[in-house]
């Protein structure tokens, strides 16, 4: 496994983390938890040492399997993370609040503090400002208890709300969405946050499963490897100089088994270097969406990531309406009830043109 120093800390973790999110939906039904932590403790076994997970993951139940696993194992061999935000906490937001949420976020890990503690979702800087507001405090006591040793957020911002977020120095880390697909707005962010000796941590490195899903149109990063299209692109994310941990969600053991692949003999570039690289190099995948959902607040209640999904294909080569009968089985004449409010543009992570595509859908 090949490690890299969190920012300014001491700690040396896995350029691969595991995102805790993707534990088999099927035994996590059927209450089969044992079995979705051995494939945690098969990753710790591989050399990854960094888990990540949230209330509300996997039914929530993500932070109970990831528990019943990293119990098994020297509390000094893994870092954890875990997510709060003002509507985890509930209520008005008090000291109590966030006490008994991060409390439960203990107690379902088996643990006595969290390495990491991120302040979670953050879409915009005016969020980051109302969020940090409530909640800041709250973590510093915390911390100043024992109960979290690095205080962090994640993000959807684009790159220039980003550098304006990590500029304040509160936090020790980032994590935030980066891919072969929107590599191109988010590099000042991961700049800036580098360059301020915090930690970069990266998830949906796959962007939403867009990736492996289409591995002719992006085979172009596994040129000269001897890997596949979605291990490419785990090391696409992770070779970034200023990227520390590039999450991986693993369902199965082979999942565990790519992602270290995908970091074996891996050579550090910086995001320059890669932009310059990579440039030219397959299609103008700027324009796709990464499937993030966040649009997904229609007044209409327009299922707009499926309607985003199907513009992918156009993009992709293929057809938008067969996308949406056969896949969604929805109706094109369905995003015509869009009303231009504009709601759905401003929550969106890459500012993509939704209305516009929607009337074209529409026709």
């Amino acid at each position: 496994m090949y490690y890299k120093q969190y920012g300014d800390t001491n700690m040396k973790v896995s350029a691969v983390g595991m995102g805790c999110m993707r534990y088999d939906d099927a035994d996590v039904k059927t209450g089969n938890l044992g079995k979705c932590a051995e494939v945690t403790l098969y990753a710790h076994k591989k050399g990854i040492n960094y888990f990540d997970t949230a209330p509300f993951y996997c039914d929530d139940k993500s932070e109970i399997i990831t528990g019943m696993a990293l119990s098994q194992l020297p509390r000094d061999s893994y870092y954890v993370s875990s997510k709060t935000n003002m509507g985890t906490v509930g209520g008005k937001c008090t000291a109590e609040d966030f006490r008994r949420r991060l409390e439960t976020t203990l107690a379902r890990l088996k643990v006595d503090y969290l390495d990491f503690y991120h302040l979670w979702c953050i879409l915009s800087l005016d969020s980051f400002a109302r969020q940090c507001d409530a909640l800041y405090g709250f973590f510093e006591q915390a911390k100043t208890e024992g109960l979290i040793r690095n205080i962090v957020f994640s993000s959807h911002m684009q790159g220039t709300e980003l550098e304006d977020a990590v500029a304040g120095d509160l936090f020790k880390g980032m994590l935030i969405g980066y891919n072969a697909l929107n590599y191109r707005f988010r590099q000042t962010g991961i700049k800036a946050a580098y360059e301020k000796g915090m930690g970069v941590v990266v998830m949906n490195p796959l962007g939403g499963g867009l990736i492996p899903n289409n591995p002719d149109t992006f085979s172009y990063l596994a040129e000269g490897t001897d890997l596949t299209v979605p291990q490419a692109a785990l090391r696409f994310v992770a070779s970034h100089k200023e990227i520390t941990i590039t999450l991986a969600g693993c369902t199965t053991k082979a999942h565990v088994d790519d992602a270290c692949k995908a970091v074996e003999n891996l050579a550090e570039k910086t995001a320059k270097e890669i932009y310059d690289e990579y440039e030219n190099k397959g299609v103008a995948l700027n324009n796709l969406c990464t499937g993030c959902a966040y649009c997904k607040h229609c007044p209409k209640e327009i299922d707009i990531p499926k309607f985003m999904d199907a513009y992918n294909e156009k993009l992709l080569g293929n057809t938008i309406h067969d996308r949406l009968k056969y896949h969604w089985h929805l109706s094109a004449l369905l995003a015509a009830e869009c009303i231009k409010c504009g709601k759905c543009e401003k929550l969106c992570t890459q500012h993509l043109p939704i209305m516009e595509r929607l009337t074209e859908i529409a026709g």
